[in-house]
């Protein structure tokens, strides 16, 4: 456990338009920590990656939220991004006109790190070959005519690239088969080792968990987190579902 609070959600309660679907979350993540979410589906899992990062489609109502020893909870999501948050989207949009290169380049440079084109193309290359990923992804443009697991990777390289503090990952490894899972598990076990950054995994899938140390597994039901313990909880889940819990 990480002597260092990195993340603390207390009483947080958000709503998407009339709708309360967070109903009152307390979370502790420590510096380092990996942390995994999960729950049956409109539980609330994505809301609070989503309200966690800023996203204006969801009215925090209630509660707040610290990073690293400051209230963000009236920040918007480029200023959580700048301070080390960052958000995998579980259906990452397309952009087009803007290259995946530039797109990350341009977020570099965003969070003050200044940084040459070949400086960046070196660096890039050499985590492009943790995904297998072929260095002619970075021209070209955001997840246009991306598969599904090609998305996921450009996504986990900007991970790798970014390098932030805390990472939320929603549903990161939904609707990619097992090669791709274990090559996105790959990018987020160097990620892990490269940074030594914290995660929060939102997850329906333990394959994506298996090469990683778990320090806290929550299970969220109607908007509020029922259950907290260690990884067994996640064996649990595959054998007897999330009655056990909800019921």
């Amino acid at each position: 456990m990480s002597e260092k609070i990195l993340i603390k959600v207390a009483g947080l309660k958000a709503s998407a338009g009339e709708k309360e679907i967070l109903k009152g979350i307390d979370l502790e993540i420590g510096a380092g920590e990996t942390h995994v979410i999960m729950g049956p589906n409109g539980a609330g899992k994505s809301t609070l990656g989503h309200a966690l990062m800023g996203n204006p489609a969801y009215e925090v109502t209630s509660g707040n939220i610290s990073f690293d020893g400051e209230d963000i909870t009236d920040l918007d999501t480029g200023a959580r991004a700048r301070k080390g948050m960052f958000l995998s989207f579980q259906n990452p949009v397309e952009v087009p006109g803007v290259t995946l290169g530039s797109f990350i380049r341009s977020s570099m440079e965003a969070h003050g790190e200044k940084i040459t084109l070949w400086n960046f193309k070196k660096a890039a290359k050499a985590q492009m070959e943790v995904l297998s990923m072929k260095e002619e992804y970075l021209d070209r443009e955001l997840n246009v005519g991306f598969s599904g697991g090609e998305k996921k990777k450009a996504e986990i390289l900007q991970l790798l690239m970014l390098k932030p503090k805390f990472a939320i990952l929603d549903e990161t490894d939904s609707g990619l088969d097992v090669d791709a899972v274990r090559t996105v598990s790959l990018g987020v076990e160097a990620y892990k080792k490269q940074t030594g950054g914290a995660l929060l995994i939102i997850t329906h899938n333990a394959g994506i968990l298996e090469s990683l140390k778990v320090d806290k597994v929550h299970v969220l039901a109607d908007g509020k987190i029922i259950k907290t313990g260690d990884a067994s909880i996640i064996d649990s889940i595959a054998e007897k579902g999330f009655a056990q819990y909800v019921g």
